[in-house]
C-alpha cells in the first residue's frame, strides 16, 4: 500500500474518496466544517435527517457534493465529543476500512489526525490509522479458488496533516515505523494461517532463511544431529512422537555497536499441537496449528527491524517441532535431560511448549543478551486469567517486564504482569526429577513461567504468554499476529535511546 502525506485542503482533494469525522450530536471536526463549508451546508443538512447518528464506527458514503473536487465523502461516526480515546479511534477506522472494502474503493484520503484524542499526538494517531488499514485489508485466501472477478482493494493512503514541518516530519516517520509493523503483523499473520501440513518446522525454517535472505540478515538452522550434540533431550523428546524433523532457528541481525549486548527473541514454534500422548479434544483442535504464533512473531518483529534498520543489535531463536501422539511419543511420567542439565518429569505432554523453550532459552546464553524476550501460546489458564484482549507477562528482571508494558499500551497491543514469587516452584516438585512440567491447576499461566524461569537465571528475561491474543476462534478465525507490535514497538523504544 502506497502512502503519501499531504496538507490540502479537503475542498480540494481529487482523490477517490475523502473521509471526514462527525461526532454524535451532530458535532462536526474541524475537517467536516470545510467540508460542510465548501458543500453549502450538505454535512449539516445530511445530519438532521437523523439517519447517522455518529456512533463511533458509524459510516456513511455521499456522492458528488458540489464545491469538493472528490466525487466521493465518507462520513465517519467518532462516538461522544471529547471522549475519543485511542480505542475507539481504532474502532472509527476498521469501520471506515470496512465500508471503503465494501465500496471497493483504491485510493482514499483521510482527515482525521485533527480529531483530539487523549494523550495521542497527530503522529501516533497517524501510526494507529496505518497500521488499522492495512490491517484491516488482510485476507488469507492462498488455498482458494480465485474469483473471477478479483476484488479491488485500497491501494493509496492519504493522510492530510495540519500542524507544521516539525509536525509533519514526526508523521512521516511514523507512517514508515507503521507500515513496517503492519507487514510483519500480515507476514505472522501468514505463516501461522497455514495449514500444519504446509506449516511444518522445515517449511518454518525455509521461511525464515528466505526472509534473512532478502533482509540481509544472518540466519543459522540446527537439525535433530546438532541438538543431541547439544544435549537438546527437552526439544528432542517433545518431537520424536512426529515424523517431521525439529528445526532451531536463528536468525541474527546486527545494526548496532560491537559493544552493544543483543536483544534476544525466542519464540514458541509448535506448527502443530495434538498435545502427544496426553490428547487434546478433537473440537477445535483444527486450531493448534496456531501453536506456533509466538515463533512467527519472534521472526516477524526481526523482519521489522532489519527494514526499518534500527540501531540495535537483535536475535531470534524459533524452536520448531510437532507435538504428536505415535508410538515413540513421549510417554506420561518419562523424565528427559535438558541441555542446561535438569532433568524433567513428563507429567503432561501436552505441557511441552515449555519443553521447548527451556532449551532454547539455555541456548541463547552463549550470545551474553542484553536481555530475552520468549513469546507463546503456552496456557489456557492464561484466558482464564486475561481473556482474549491482553496477554501475560512475567520475568525476572522489573525495568524489562516495565518496558514491555508500556510498549503493548503504546500500540495497543496490550499486556499485564502477573506474579513470579519463588513459592510457586513449590507446584513444580517431582519425586523423581529436579521438576516437573506441571504443577497442577491452580496458577497454571504462573506455573508456566516459574518452570522456564529456571532456565533464565543468568540473564535478564520476560515471557509473555500470549495464549489469549494470538488467534480469533469462530466463524472468522484466523491469526492476530499479536504480539508483533508490541514486540516492534518496544525495539523503537530501544533505538530511540540507542540513537
Amino acid at each position: 500500500m502506497e502512502i503519501a502525506i499531504h496538507s490540502l485542503k479537503p475542498s480540494a482533494d481529487n482523490h477517490d474518496c475523502i473521509v471526514i469525522g462527525v461526532y454524535e450530536q451532530g458535532i462536526l471536526s474541524p475537517a467536516a466544517t470545510l467540508v460542510d463549508v465548501a458543500s453549502a451546508g450538505v454535512i449539516q443538512s445530511f445530519l438532521a435527517t437523523g439517519d447517522f447518528t455518529g456512533q463511533c464506527g458509524e459510516t456513511q458514503i455521499l456522492y458528488k457534493l458540489s464545491g469538493l473536487a472528490t466525487p466521493r465523502v465518507m462520513v465517519l461516526g467518532l462516538g461522544t465529543h471529547g471522549k475519543l480515546s485511542d480505542s475507539k479511534f481504532r474502532k472509527a477506522i476498521q469501520g471506515a476500512s470496512k465500508a471503503l472494502r465494501q465500496a471497493q474503493i483504491v485510493e482514499a484520503s483521510f482527515y482525521l489526525l485533527d480529531t483530539p484524542v487523549a494523550r495521542r499526538s497527530p503522529a501516533a494517531l497517524s501510526k494507529i490509522l496505518v497500521q488499522t488499514v492495512m490491517d484491516s485489508d488482510y485476507q488469507f485466501d492462498h488455498h482458494k479458488e480465485p474469483s473471477e472477478k478479483p476484488r479491488r482493494s485500497l491501494t493509496q493512503l492519504h493522510i492530510h496533516v495540519s500542524g507544521g514541518a516539525e509536525e509533519e516530519a514526526a508523521i512521516r516517520r511514523a507512517c514508515t515505523e507503521a507500515q513496517a509493523t503492519a507487514r510483519a503483523v500480515a507476514w505472522a499473520k501468514d505463516l501461522a494461517n497455514e495449514p500444519g501440513n504446509i506449516c511444518t518446522p522445515i517449511w518454518l525454517a525455509e521461511q525464515a532463511e528466505a526472509m534473512a535472505q532478502r533482509t540481509g540478515i544472518k540466519s543459522t538452522i540446527l537439525g535433530p544431529d546438532a541438538m543431541e550434540a547439544l544435549g537438546m533431550r527437552l526439544l528432542l523428546g517433545v518431537a520424536q512422537g512426529s515424523r517431521q524433523e525439529p528445526r532451531l532457528i536463528i536468525l541474527e541481525y546486527w545494526g548496532g555497536s560491537d559493544e552493544q549486548a543483543p536483544i534476544v527473541f525466542v519464540g514458541k514454534g509448535l506448527t502443530f499441537d495434538a498435545g502427544g500422548i496426553s490428547l487434546k479434544p478433537a473440537d477445535k483442535m483444527d486450531e493448534m496449528k496456531y501453536d506456533m504464533c509466538g515463533g512467527a512473531s519472534a521472526l516477524a518483529a526481526i523482519q521489522a527491524a532489519a527494514e526499518l534498520k534500527l540501531p540495535l543489535n537483535i536475535i531470534t531463536v524459533v524452536p520448531a517441532s510437532e507435538n504428536l501422539p505415535d508410538g515413540q511419543a513421549t510417554k506420561p511420567g518419562d523424565i528427559h535431560k535438558s541441555m542446561k542439565g535438569l532433568t524433567v518429569e513428563i507429567i503432561n505432554t501436552d505441557a511441552e511448549g515449555r519443553l521447548i523453550l527451556a532449551d532454547a532459552l539455555t541456548y541463547v546464553e552463549r550470545f551474553e543478551p542484553d536481555v530475552v524476550i520468549d513469546m507463546a501460546t503456552l496456557t489456557g489458564a492464561c484466558i482464564i486469567a486475561l481473556g482474549h484482549q491482553t496477554a501475560a507477562v512475567l520475568g525476572n528482571n522489573e525495568d524489562l517486564v516495565h518496558d514491555l508494558i508500556r510498549a503493548g499500551k503504546e500500540s495497543m497491543d496490550r499486556a499485564w504482569e502477573l506474579p513470579l514469587y519463588e513459592e510457586y516452584q513449590e507446584q513444580l516438585k517431582s519425586p523423581f526429577a529436579d521438576l516437573s512440567n506441571v504443577g497442577g491447576r491452580p496458577a497454571g499461566t504462573i506455573t508456566a513461567a516459574s518452570f522456564l524461569s529456571r532456565f533464565t537465571e543468568n540473564y535478564h528475561w520476560a515471557h509473555l504468554d500470549i495464549a489469549g491474543v494470538a488467534w480469533k476462534s469462530g466463524e472468522n478465525k484466523g491469526a492476530t499476529g499479536r504480539p508483533v507490535s508490541l514486540l516492534v514497538e518496544y525495539l523503537l523504544h530501544r533505538a530511540h535511546h540507542a540513537a
